[in-house]
């Protein structure tokens, strides 16, 4: 499986694989369920391999640990997931 680092790599520097509406869902602990935003909304600091900053529609920013990401779409599509910790998978 591809990394979610190497992922969001392809999303940004492979003008074809790009195209598209991205969104990316991550695990919130303590809600405990996965939270879904708009890949504009995700900033990538240049030289952090650990985290992003997620700007959530609410205007809440969290920083959000790689591992914690869950799934991808693109245009509605999963293109990406792995399981939420304590479900089988």
């Amino acid at each position: 499986m591809i990394t979610i680092e190497a992922l969001l790599q392809r999303i940004r520097w492979d003008p074809q694989f790009g195209r598209g509406r991205f969104t990316l869902g991550y695990f919130d602990r303590l809600r405990r369920e996965i939270v879904t935003v708009p890949l504009e909304q995700i900033h990538l600091a240049a030289g952090n391999h650990f985290s992003f900053t997620a700007v959530e529609a609410d205007g809440n920013v969290h920083e959000v640990p790689f591992h914690r990401v869950r799934e991808v779409h693109r245009d509605g599509v999963c293109i990406w997931s792995r399981s939420v910790p304590g479900e089988a998978g």
